[in-house]
């Protein structure tokens, strides 16, 4: 990344999901100075919202043609000059009838797929394994519970501009304990504030959940290939919210089977005890 202008810039859209090309034209995991698109998807629901977001932008900007060239007929056909005998008509009952009933009807094929991608979000499946995750000001805190062959729980801080050139990741993005996840596995997070209200947010994944103190959310991703992939706090949270990245690194089930055993080692004095949810916990 070249410069901290460039590098706000890029996040900002990444994050806002302001950017309108394909997807596929995108990087996977960390947004990159003057991308133009969303970053490249890693989960069924992630390929699922860009999908969409791909129809929608389309849909758009047919919508703004079409009202664009009939301005420009209306501007022509119907100016002072050449028409200097102004209609008098007051309505047309077709035209009246189809300006409603066409963006109804295209209001509702909307709807149709952002209810389905709805109900993918927040359906929690059955999980394979779990995380805690707590927002701090202003870090992150994982925790993995002893039920599952974890029972610890770290810190994890974004490393200074000099650490990450060091370690060849990104800046304003690279932590010093990144979560770590096996592929292809249903992970279920359960997010909560342990101050002020966070947002646990990373695009490649396509997950974004607060983390509210005294309230326990819940939302779930399976990454589809190994790769680190970069998010941020996306609630204005105090003076260093910009500066509480988040970094989920997925690799194969061994690898992670190695890594937990380092880990276990690692954090050995942050035990911890199984994770519980109460039934109502994530509405």
């Amino acid at each position: 990344m070249k410069t901290n202008f460039w590098n706000r810039s890029a996040l900002a859209v990444a994050a806002l999901g302001l950017s309108a090309a394909t997807p596929a034209l995108a990087g996977t995991g960390v947004p990159s100075p003057w991308q133009m698109g969303l970053q490249g998807p890693a989960t069924e629901v992630a390929q699922f919202t860009y999908d969409l977001h791909t129809a929608l932008v389309w849909i758009i900007s047919l919508i703004s043609l079409f009202v664009l060239g009939l301005l420009v007929v209306i501007v022509v056909k119907f100016n002072e000059k050449a028409n200097p005998t102004a209609s008098r008509t007051t309505h047309h009952t077709g035209l009246e009838i189809a300006w409603t009933i066409i963006p109804v009807l295209i209001l509702v094929g909307i709807a149709i797929p952002s209810f389905r991608l709805l109900k993918f979000q927040v359906e929690i499946p059955k999980a394979d394994m779990t995380v805690k995750v707590y927002g701090n000001q202003w870090y992150w805190s994982y925790e993995y519970p002893s039920d599952q062959g974890g029972g610890f729980r770290f810190d994890s801080n974004m490393l200074t501009r000099e650490e990450a050139a060091k370690a060849g990741q990104p800046a304003l993005l690279a932590v010093d304990n990144e979560m770590v996840v096996p592929v292809g596995k249903t992970v279920v997070l359960h997010v909560v504030g342990n101050d002020v209200i966070h947002s646990f947010s990373v695009a490649s994944l396509g997950f974004r959940m607060d983390a509210v103190p005294g309230r326990l959310n819940q939302t779930w991703f399976k990454a589809e290939k190994e790769g680190i992939y970069y998010g941020q706090c996306s609630r204005l949270c105090g003076q260093n919210h910009a500066f509480m990245p988040v970094a989920v690194r997925a690799v194969s089930p061994e690898k992670y089977q190695a890594w937990l055993a380092d880990a276990k080692k690692k954090f050995a004095s942050t035990q911890t005890e199984p994770v519980k949810v109460a039934a109502h916990a994530a509405q």
